[in-house]
């Protein structure tokens, strides 16, 4: 056993080539070629029923713990922030997710602009990015292609899937797509389905991206791309993920950014000043289409349809059936997903005769009280994964 960190391994896998059938889409259409970018930590034991995979948040990426300085297939999006390990408190050597004990994977998600196949992606049929033309992705679909990166693996069964926020979505929908290929589930300030609030909030994201006059329809690649847009959908998700006086504490004192497009107004608080500044650092690491993508498979998320099930009992009874395990967490500050969303996770689980472990963390970090300390979640997480 150590604490040192483990070195990051980085991989791709092709799971639709040439010569394989197209990967069918869940709202239509299809892939021909598809990569799935991923990274993994620790060693498959020789049963290979250690295996653990995370599944990454709305803007996350499959950098889950370590330094990782450079993803080529990334190109200049790979950044310093990027090259941070997003979930380094929770996971590596003798963590919550012990990398000394466990087989760690996560990918980046598909339609994502890590190094998974995306919009922006050459299409294999024109040679240039998609775009405008790749098609639309559901929590479903990010089940599939996960399914078929295990098969490569060589895992037939997961000890445990884990998501926070919009990965803990991806988690719940593996879990009752795949029910025989996963034993415990760990959903972190996610949900069974998407609130009208939250669908109106990614509304007005989306909104922003497509009324930027660089959008060209997604098609913009090879021009100015829309980081007005991006901006604007990053201040506007911004203020969900961060409790409002953790904002008050982060912003400086002094106003340090203005914005060009204002012609007229001039930015006068450091409250207006600080969310510029997270809008413009994120458009530097994302590209708008893969967030399009994302939050548009967020906002039509209900994990009922998603498993094709006439109600949560019917879908949730899979899980009775196999087994499984959950723990699920709340954040009481979370503005995101807010706690109710949890409850009502809890109780359809309850109702389908499972006996939930639900956590509530108090918080005055808000959502991203998940990324920010690991010790409230640790004790639970090292007691969820006991044999």
């Amino acid at each position: 056993m150590s604490n040192a960190p483990q070195p990051v391994q980085a991989h791709t896998f092709h799971a639709v080539g040439e010569g394989d059938s197209p990967l069918a889409l869940r709202e239509g259409g299809a892939l021909g070629a598809v990569q799935l970018s991923y990274q993994s930590w620790g060693e498959l034991n020789a049963g290979k029923s250690n295996a653990i995979l995370i599944f990454h948040a709305l803007s996350g990426s499959q950098n889950v713990t370590g330094f990782n300085p450079a993803l080529p297939e990334a190109g200049d999006l790979w950044n310093g922030e990027v090259q941070e390990g997003w979930w380094d408190g929770m996971v590596g050597p003798g963590k919550a997710i012990d990398t000394d004990h466990y087989f760690v994977v996560c990918f980046n998600l598909l339609g994502g602009c890590y190094g998974s196949t995306g919009p922006a992606s050459p299409d294999p049929q024109t040679g240039t990015p998609y775009g405008s033309s790749f098609p639309h992705v559901s929590i479903s679909d990010q089940a599939t292609v996960a399914g078929l990166l295990l098969d490569h693996l060589g895992i037939d069964c997961l000890h445990a899937v884990a998501g926070p926020s919009v990965g803990g979505l991806a988690a719940l929908t593996f879990a009752t797509n795949f029910p025989e290929r996963v034993r415990t589930i760990l959903s972190l300030a996610s949900g069974i389905r998407t609130t009208v609030l939250n669908r109106l909030i990614l509304f007005e994201q989306i909104l922003a991206i497509e009324n930027d006059p660089h959008f060209h329809g997604g098609n913009y690649y090879d021009q100015e791309h829309p980081d007005l847009g991006l901006t604007l959908a990053r201040m506007i998700s911004h203020k969900t993920f961060v409790h409002l006086d953790a904002i008050e504490r982060r912003a400086r004192r002094d106003v340090i950014h203005q914005s060009d497009s204002l012609s007229w107004y001039q930015v006068r608080d450091q409250f207006q000043s600080y969310m510029l500044y997270q809008g413009k650092k994120f458009v530097q690491r994302f590209d708008a289409n893969t967030y399009l993508r994302i939050i548009d498979m967020w906002s039509r998320y209900d994990a009922a349809r998603e498993g094709d099930a006439g109600s949560y009992r019917e879908l949730l009874t899979r899980c009775k059936e196999a087994g499984h395990r959950f723990l699920v967490f709340s954040i009481d500050s979370d503005f995101c997903f807010y706690p109710e969303e949890q409850s009502e996770l809890v109780l359809e689980l309850e109702k389908a005769g499972l006996d939930p472990v639900h956590i509530t963390v108090h918080s005055d970090r808000g959502h991203d009280s998940f990324l920010l300390e690991p010790a409230l979640y640790t004790p639970h997480i090292h007691y969820a994964l006991r044999d």
